[in-house]
């Protein structure tokens, strides 16, 4: 490298490079730890149900004990649905806890046996299931009994690169039953590949298990941009200060509806209306989409935070433009007129939030 000169191309595509390997390295290092983490952890709770020294004090309360336990010294995803994920887990996967190193092995592992699988010949390398998938892929694969067609997807997904979305996708579509009936395989395959949603060699930081597994928090990884970062603390400290009954309650509120996460920017209550306020923040056009995911966190809220005394929550969607900003309101099914009257008035009108964000994209420069 001394001999030869670079030039300011080459620079930029080396520093590009080593950022591409770099960050490959490090989520494929975080990911086979978290990997790990939740098959002991079902190990664990596996060996304790079968031979724990005191668990007929438990009975059929040992996970939601554990459970309890585990969140009130500050663990995180370790709820009773997480546990009860992380035992299927090791029981559909129990030769990952092999790969482990030996002194991980030593905490609290002792004597462990070697599990043969039901059908050695069709089994995927433990390595490489761990190198290769995620542990959201794997939380996905584990939801298929059949080990013939698990063990077909997880040849697919490896071999494909799928994104978790994308083998959802192909499960959902029948991709392996579909195979099976079709006469041309490679063909399909071939076909199913070109359509792919190709899953990223860097850190996904963006995964829940993940970043909940490093220490880190919704609000500092979920935004989707600085601006809208930025945006979501002026809106935040803009609503406050109106001191029109806004109490703040939280930011990136996470949620869970069936086997899928979402993320609300900024979530209040307000004291007058005796209500929820959730308040979604696009920078893009309004979409039917953005409205239909904020009508579903409203109706979330409604089936289940609300409680007696509240009335409906309310849905407040914000879609931005550089010169247009779009203010939408969603009721999410309020029927009773006098209600809607108040909240017009003790909420910010549409002409205050477009002056607000209009101003505030000004400043930023956008």
């Amino acid at each position: 490298m001394a001999d030869k000169q670079m030039t300011f191309s080459e620079l930029i595509l080396s520093i590009k490079l080593i950022h591409t390997e770099m960050a490959s390295q490090a989520g494929k290092a975080i990911n086979i730890s978290l990997t790990l983490r939740n098959c002991i952890i079902g190990y664990y709770i596996a060996e304790y149900e079968q031979r724990g020294a005191d668990r007929s004090k438990y009975g059929d309360r040992i996970i939601d004990e554990l459970s309890s336990h585990l969140q009130t010294g500050g663990l995180e995803r370790c709820d009773r649905r997480e546990l009860y994920r992380y035992r299927l887990f090791y029981k559909t996967y129990p030769q990952i806890v092999e790969t482990a190193s030996p002194q991980l092995l030593s905490i609290g592992l002792q004597g462990i046996e070697k599990v043969e699988p039901p059908t050695p010949k069709l089994q995927i390398p433990a390595k490489q299931l761990v190198e290769k998938l995620s542990f959201s892929h794997l939380a996905e694969l584990i939801k298929i009994d059949d080990h013939l067609k698990r063990t077909y997807y997880e040849v697919e997904c490896i071999k494909g690169c799928w994104s978790v979305r994308e083998l959802k996708r192909q499960i959902a579509s029948l991709y392996y039953e579909r195979s099976g009936l079709s006469n041309d395989k490679k063909k399909l395959a071939e076909m199913v590949k070109s359509g792919t949603e190709i899953a990223e060699p860097k850190l996904a930081i963006r995964d829940p298990y993940i970043f909940e597994f490093l220490g880190l928090k919704p609000k500092e990884v979920m935004g989707e941009s600085d601006l809208e970062n930025e945006l979501t603390d002026k809106l935040q400290e803009f609503l406050l200060e109106l001191g029109h009954g806004f109490c703040f309650e939280d930011r990136q509120k996470r949620i869970l509806i069936g086997d899928t996460y979402g993320f609300i920017d900024l979530v209040f209550y307000h004291r007058i209306l005796k209500c929820h306020i959730l308040i979604d923040l696009k920078l893009e056009k309004f979409s039917h989409e953005n409205i239909g995911q904020l009508n579903t966190y409203v109706s979330w809220y409604k089936r289940n935070i609300m409680t007696e005394g509240d009335n409906p929550p309310i849905g407040l969607l914000l879609c931005t433009q550089k010169d247009h900003p779009l203010v939408e309101y969603a009721l999410a099914g309020m029927d009773n007129h006098l209600f809607v009257s108040k909240y017009q008035l003790e909420l910010p009108r549409t002409e205050q939030l477009q002056n607000f964000l209009e101003e505030q994209i000004k400043e930023m420069g956008q």
